[in-house]
């Protein structure tokens, strides 16, 4: 059986180092997503990352046991960030953030087979936010991206890294924040944390920093 590591194929995206921030140019990818507001950690977004999984899990096993039969990691949930008034992101104003949580799948993931994993889990599952999944691209083009270590309330510095080199490069901020989240926060100790900052650009011409 063909097995895929698509962090691997997609290290540029997935593997950025903690050391510099990078510029990248991000493709077209399809992803599960589900909408939301209010703080992480809050039941509505337990709820969404709970749809996310079991879907994204699901359709991992279906191509895996069916007709295509590859077999392929689940990719690391992904949020994307923002308020209505952004002095609330800046000021940590929990409350009123906005987000988009999502889960890129790979091109053998097909509409169908998403309508036929969540039929799946509807049945299996009694999950609150299922209705709320939908499959559908995103495109953000040129980015800047590092990768932060520690706990999620010390990202600041690190952001701030990212938006300085997209400055430094007389380029504009273009898009939402975006954060991937690569480490199992329920098993790794907080400082050991790594997620990637990411945020679109436009008009640069310095690849690093």
């Amino acid at each position: 059986m063909t097995k895929i590591d698509y962090k691997k194929q997609l290290k540029e995206l997935y593997r950025p180092t903690a050391k510099k921030v990078t510029q990248v140019n991000v493709p077209t990818m399809n992803f599960l997503m589900v909408d939301g507001a209010g703080e992480p950690g809050s039941p509505v977004y337990g709820e969404a990352i709970e749809a996310l999984y079991s879907i994204s899990y699901t359709l991992k096993f279906m191509i895996k046991k069916g007709e295509i039969g590859i077999d392929y990691g689940v990719l690391p949930l992904e949020g994307l960030w923002w308020a209505d008034d952004m002095s609330d992101f800046v000021n940590d104003n929990k409350s009123n953030w906005i987000w988009t949580m999502m889960i890129m799948q790979p091109e053998l993931v097909t509409s169908e087979l998403v309508q036929e994993a969540i039929a799946q889990v509807r049945i299996k599952k009694n999950l609150a936010a299922i209705d709320k999944v939908r499959f559908e691209p995103l495109s953000e083009g040129l980015c800047a991206q590092t990768l932060h270590v520690g706990p999620f309330s010390e990202e600041g510095p690190t952001v701030e890294r990212v938006h300085s080199f997209i400055g430094a490069c007389d380029g504009t901020l273009a898009g939402k924040h975006h954060e991937i989240y690569l480490s199992d926060i329920r098993r790794a100790a907080p400082e050991n944390w790594k997620t990637i900052i990411r945020q679109p650009m436009v008009n640069t011409n310095i690849e690093t920093i």
